[in-house]
């Protein structure tokens, strides 16, 4: 028994020694580890160009043929927030109508600003005034004087340039932007709002979002009308009309056209000048898209001196001469006629045609429809997804109201707009049913929408983006310091250490406890010998 005593302390040291090695060893281990996760995701958060704290702001005019527009935009200034935080702080609407209506009187145009301007500078602060870049589009309107008179275009444009040169803001110019840039714009601003384009992961970096897909653009102004989407990739790229959008790294193909006249307003001008031509009293003319008992008259220069009215003037046209338009509101004769507007014939059955002859691939996916869509929808009570039987019986019921009972079913009436709701309703039909090809399935797949959030849905946000490099054309956004790949097969590498470290501390302590409990149970035996 003495011996076994005197043996004992020996042994337990040489044990406690043993095990408190690769104990040791495992949490050294386990706490580089850690130490190297901690590092590694640090690195990666926090790798990014430090600007100056503080807001950046942008001014941006969209110049429309019936009215111009003045947004403002603001971000936060560091680098990651150059990426997907761009919001729309102030909107105004300048007094009268589009920058094209002052070809006569270009000087005239600055007056019409002013109001705006001076609201304008109130919301952005006065020090920044100097570094706020301001831009202004000009859209169909002033594509149509130019084509009529560029030497009036270009005046309206060099009376913009003089003034805003007067004004405190960083001025970039003052330009018409094409059709085709308007519909990519548009399409930039939808997704953009709708963060297709970028997401939060979980360490609140920007990304770009698996599995989203974009969503598809449809513009009505008043006299032009866009449409772009995603394309599949097999569509042939000989047509002016897809082309290669690269974005935040990723690069889309994009359907895009523009449709110059088949705006709204000048839409219904033509519409007018068909319903002239067939009529055999040129003086007195009925419409089926008015409502019932309006009378108004128009003058000849109303309707004809547009270049999309052009080839339909009379022989004897007189821009003086008085027009009496008479309405009906009869929908299904108005339906009837707004058709003439396009020429659906000209695709002969082909699928991969909308009107006209031009060339469309199928639509797919979801779809937002603003501008004027959105506002003809919304006269009807109807907003965001709805079926087409439901548009449908909204316009027959609509277009079906005397004039007297319009002001109760418009929540803003103005005889202009109130009065050409019914000819909107069937043009938009069938431009999208008939020359776009929604159909009766995929027509719920348009969502009729104004803004998201408190920013509107509109070409200029997308202009903006792409002036002022917030929408890097090459390269991804996120600039890690290691490829994706490595840093993710690092981090894997160093949390499954991590975690066989601790099973192993874990599995130490179980055994250190199991031979505690042996040795006093080995201790209590000897005691009581």
């Amino acid at each position: 028994m003495f011996t076994v005593l005197t043996r004992q302390p020996c042994e337990q040291a040489g044990l406690k020694a043993l095990s408190r090695t690769p104990a040791i060893i495992a949490l050294v281990v386990l706490l580089l580890s850690v130490v190297v996760l901690v590092a590694i995701t640090l690195i990666q958060f926090h790798h990014k160009e430090v600007l100056l704290p503080g807001l950046k702001y942008g001014i941006v005019l969209d110049a429309g043929s019936s009215r111009t527009t003045v947004y403002v935009y603001q971000w936060p200034a560091e680098k990651e927030n150059n990426t997907g935080v761009v919001s729309q702080t102030f909107k105004c609407s300048v007094k009268g109508s589009g920058i094209s209506s002052y070809g006569k009187n270009p000087q005239d145009v600055p007056k019409a600003f002013e109001d705006c301007m001076q609201k304008v500078k109130g919301q952005i602060p006065a020090h920044l005034h100097r570094s706020t870049h301001i831009y202004l589009g000009a859209t169909a309107g002033m594509r149509l004087l130019r084509l009529q008179n560029e030497t009036a275009a270009n005046e309206v444009l060099a009376s913009i340039r003089n003034y805003f040169k007067s004004q405190p803001f960083d001025f970039r110019g003052a330009q018409i932007i094409s059709g085709q840039e308007e519909g990519i714009y548009g399409w930039i601003t939808a997704n953009y709002l709708m963060g297709n384009f970028l997401e939060k992961n979980l360490w609140h970096m920007w990304v770009h979002p698996n599995g989203v897909e974009t969503t598809g653009a449809l513009d009505l102004g008043g006299a032009s009308t866009q449409i772009s989407f995603a394309a599949e990739e097999k569509v042939g790229l000989n047509t002016s009309s897809i082309m290669k959008v690269s974005l935040y790294g990723y690069v889309y193909t994009l359907y895009t056209h523009s449709f110059q006249c088949y705006g709204r307003n000048e839409a219904e001008k033509r519409f007018l000048a068909i319903l002239l031509q067939n009529s055999p009293i040129k003086t007195n003319i009925i419409n089926p898209c008015y409502p019932r008992n309006y009378v108004t008259t128009l003058t000849g220069g109303y309707i004809f001196d547009s270049l999309c009215t052009a080839d339909l003037r009379p022989v004897n046209y007189d821009p003086d001469d008085i027009i009496t338009f008479e309405g009906t509101g009869d929908p299904s004769v108005c339906r009837e006629k707004v058709a003439f507007l396009f020429d659906f014939k000209a695709c002969h059955d082909q699928e991969a045609c909308s009107f006209d002859g031009v060339y469309q691939p199928k639509v797919k996916g979801a779809f937002v429809a603003f501008a004027g869509f959105y506002y003809t929808a919304s006269a009807f009570n109807l907003s965001g997804s709805f079926s087409l039987n439901a548009f449908n019986s909204s316009t027959w019921y609509f277009c079906s109201e005397s004039w007297s009972q319009l002001p109760l079913l418009l929540p803003r009436f103005d005889e202009v707009y109130a009065r050409s709701y019914c000819f909107s309703a069937h043009y938009i039909y069938h431009l999208l049913v008939n020359g776009y090809r929604f159909t009766e399935e995929t027509w719920p797949q348009i969502h009729f929408k104004k803004e998201v959030g408190n920013s509107s849905i509109a070409w200029s946000l997308g202009y903006m983006l792409s002036l002022t490099n917030q929408i890097p054309a090459e390269s991804r956004l996120i600039r890690l310091p290691m490829d994706p790949p490595a840093f993710m097969g690092i981090l894997a590498f160093f949390t499954a250490v991590a975690l066989l470290c601790l099973a192993f501390l874990l599995y130490l302590y179980a055994s250190s406890r199991k031979q505690r409990h042996s040795q006093h149970a080995f201790d209590h035996t000897v005691d009581s010998e």
